[in-house]
């Protein structure tokens, strides 16, 4: 029997634009920075798991809810479930974690959590995600890392 989702008509919000690269963005003896709209641009475009849309357009990920530290080599995403009992959570939280330490310098710290009061299971799903050893543990599962390798696919 195959599982609905768990939100089945969720709302889509329009893209936003894409950064446009400037000179300085060329330059290779100009000092640039990690920011928080480089670390959006690596998550926007991750798919949700239970439809054909992208975090971005579900609105899970936003450019305001990430934080940069490049001198404490800190990234830190939070994120917004499209429902309060989203099953999937946990699942979204891992796809953009891989993405993340797939993407950045071995340098930086990424914590990816639910944003505060919007999932109804918030303290276990960022719990599960903050703890290192279920995070390797769910990563030696290959048909879960078959499903976020499906999700971070750029299609």
């Amino acid at each position: 029997m195959t599982k609905l989702a768990d939100n089945i008509n969720p709302h889509i919000y329009e893209k936003g634009t894409e950064r446009e690269i400037t000179a300085s963005d060329l330059d290779e003896n100009v000092v640039d920075e990690i920011d928080e709209r480089e670390i959006f641009d690596l998550i926007r475009n991750i798919n949700d798991p239970e439809h054909p849309l992208t975090l971005e357009e579900l609105r899970v990920v936003e450019e305001s809810n990430i934080s940069v530290d490049n001198k404490q080599n800190t990234v830190d995403v939070n994120f917004t479930p499209t429902i309060p009992h989203c099953s999937m959570a946990t699942l979204i939280g891992l796809s953009i974690r891989v993405q993340l330490l797939r993407a950045l310098p071995s340098r930086f710290k990424v914590t990816v959590k639910v944003a505060e009061g919007t999932h109804a299971s918030e303290h276990a799903v960022n719990k599960q995600l903050a703890d290192k050893e279920r995070v390797a543990a769910a990563l030696e599962n290959n048909n879960l890392v078959q499903i976020i390798n499906q999700c971070v696919a750029i299609k």
